[in-house]
């Protein structure tokens, strides 16, 4: 458990707190996936890598190096700064994956809060919840094939995770020259948890959401876990709980 008060803007001293956890899964041998968590620069991220024995585990570790140098250096963090980070992690894990001989990517998914506005960034199929007056809301539209199917109106949202398509995604870090982030920007309403996660723990769920969390506490987190083990586990689970305490104005 980590835990500082972060200044979220010079108008908007915001208190925030978090919880990490990364697990292997109940199959696989290797967690490919990586987390930042630094509540002390309102900065957190999730990466699931791809590329099996080719370095998946490295294409996410790259991904959020890239940020730690920006948690790391006393600048003002911006989306710009955000933006251009991921793109030279893209750029690197490209090379380091022709390198291999193939192709080695990640997802991501990216939590900043400044100014009083959360500010997100994501590419695939690692998500972002809110947690508002007892419900979950997923803040993210994954970059995948059955989300596409979806949107057509082909398949229903709860036949997605049976598709066999269902682990083609659309958007990563390292596939292209350069990566398609999605951004958005919304309010701090009040006493708000973010949930960012890598699909392992999405799907481990399934059509549940995410527990009712009046609190942030080391047993929700592990609470969480042990659900996500529970219910499927065949994937590599990671996720960062973010409680931001306060309200703009």
């Amino acid at each position: 458990m980590s835990g500082a008060l972060a200044t979220a803007g010079p108008d908007f001293p915001l208190a925030c707190r978090s919880l990490s956890r990364s697990h292997v899964g109940r199959v696989r041998k290797v967690n490919e996936d990586r987390i930042l968590d630094r509540p002390d620069r309102a900065l957190w991220a999730v990466a699931d890598g791809m590329g099996g024995h080719r370095g998946g585990d490295i294409a996410a570790e790259l991904a959020i190096a890239a940020l730690r140098g920006l948690a790391d250096d006393p600048a003002d963090i911006t989306a710009a700064a955000i933006r251009d980070a991921l793109q030279r992690a893209n750029a690197e894990i490209l090379e380091r994956g022709a390198a291999a001989g193939g192709v080695i990517g990640s997802t991501m998914v990216v939590l900043h809060i400044a100014d009083g506005m959360a500010h997100l960034f994501w590419a695939g199929d690692s998500r972002a919840y809110r947690a508002e007056h007892g419900a979950w809301y997923q803040l993210t539209r994954d970059h995948s094939f059955v989300q596409e199917l979806i949107d057509e109106g082909l398949i229903a949202s709860g036949d997605a995770a049976h598709h066999p398509r269902a682990h083609v995604i659309t958007r990563a870090l390292g596939v292209d020259a350069e990566v398609e982030l999605e951004c958005a920007a919304l309010p701090i309403l009040g006493d708000e948890i973010f949930l960012l996660c890598s699909d392992g723990l999405s799907r481990s769920l399934g059509a549940e959401t995410p527990p009712d969390l009046a609190e942030l506490d080391a047993r929700v987190a592990d609470a969480l876990l042990e659900a996500a083990l529970i219910n499927d586990g065949s994937d590599n689970i990671s996720f960062v709980l973010i409680s931001a305490d306060g309200a703009a104005g």
